[in-house]
């Protein structure tokens, strides 16, 4: 059965609940203040680990306290970690979050000892890798180790996704190896303005920026939905109706989902969008991230199934 890779960030969160988010320069009192374990690749390879897949963690911590609380939950999820170092002169990763009554929230993140990954690491990492596997990859690591990974990936045969987030300011052959791109509303946007392109719907950009940054495109939008080109048309996935709680983590299922749908089915991209809209729609209703990832046995009867339609030409 094919795997799922993934090489990326691993950051303990401080979560801070507030009414409001702060605008510039405002003071918000906040409450319920907590740590917990989350990093954009960390929660993505939990998520491919819940949802069934075979999933090897390349990564990197500090050796304090929380490393060993994210490392304890990537085993107990299943993620195999022998890829993963443990840093000894820089601290764990740090992520703040600030997450208000509506469920919404910002982020300010500290990379740590991310930033202490090396191209020995990812190839070490990803020495199993072989034809048919998936690569899941982030931008809250150094850009270059993405794309020595993309590169070698692609050498290999394997499918390789990248959550391009936080939104790169410069694209620099980033794309280059990569066959699906996965951003939501804003950063598409961001991609677009990034390259020159009149700002206009995002759903517009999921089928114009591929001519432009070469892979397709996957663009999740809330309780939109996702939307992608499938068989030529723009589809929408829609996103089940659900009270969020806290978004921190929703787009990380969404993405480590879909690699463990598309390693399991390869080239079914629709059914891995279904599952993983139904997988998210469950993180948004708990708080926290890693922690808030659901297993895949507990989906069917938890989550309202998503509805899927082609977009008329003149609604894409």
């Amino acid at each position: 059965m094919n795997k799922v890779f993934v090489v990326g960030s691993l950051n303990i969160d401080q979560t801070i609940r507030a009414h409001s988010l702060p605008r510039p320069g405002e003071t918000v009192h906040g409450s319920d203040a907590t740590f917990r374990p989350g990093g954009k690749g960390g929660n993505q390879a939990v998520a491919a680990a819940r949802a069934g897949a075979e999933v090897h963690f390349t990564g990197a911590v500090g050796n304090d306290h929380h490393g060993k609380t994210i490392l304890d939950v990537l085993d107990g999820s299943g993620v195999r970690t022998a890829g993963l170092r443990v840093v000894e002169d820089s601290p764990t990763g740090t992520a703040v979050i600030a997450v208000d009554d509506a469920g919404n929230n910002q982020i300010l993140v500290c990379p740590g000892a991310n930033f202490r990954l090396t191209p020995n690491d990812v190839e070490a990492g990803l020495a199993e890798l072989q034809d048919g596997d998936v690569l899941v990859l982030q931008l809250e690591i150094p850009a270059p180790l993405v794309r020595h990974a993309a590169r070698l990936a692609k050498s290999r045969g394997a499918l390789v996704l990248l959550n391009a987030a936080p939104a790169p300011r410069q694209t620099d052959s980033l794309f280059e190896n990569i066959d699906l791109l996965i951003v939501n509303e804003q950063e598409i946007m961001d991609l677009a303005a990034t390259c020159g392109m009149p700002a206009t719907d995002y759903r517009d950009l999921v089928t114009a920026l591929p001519a432009v940054l070469g892979p397709a495109i996957l663009c999740t939008a809330g309780e939109t939905g996702s939307f992608a080109v499938i068989r030529g048309g723009l589809v929408q996935v829609s996103a089940p109706t659900v009270v969020a709680r806290d978004t921190t983590g929703a787009g990380d299922t969404y993405v480590g989902y879909l690699a463990a749908a598309l390693a399991a089915a390869p080239g079914d991209l629709l059914a891995a969008m279904e599952l993983a809209a139904q997988a998210s729609a469950l993180t948004v209703q708990r708080p926290g991230a890693m922690e808030s990832i659901p297993w895949r046995a507990g989906i069917a009867s938890s989550s309202p199934s998503p509805s899927a339609q082609t977009l008329p030409a003149h609604q894409a």
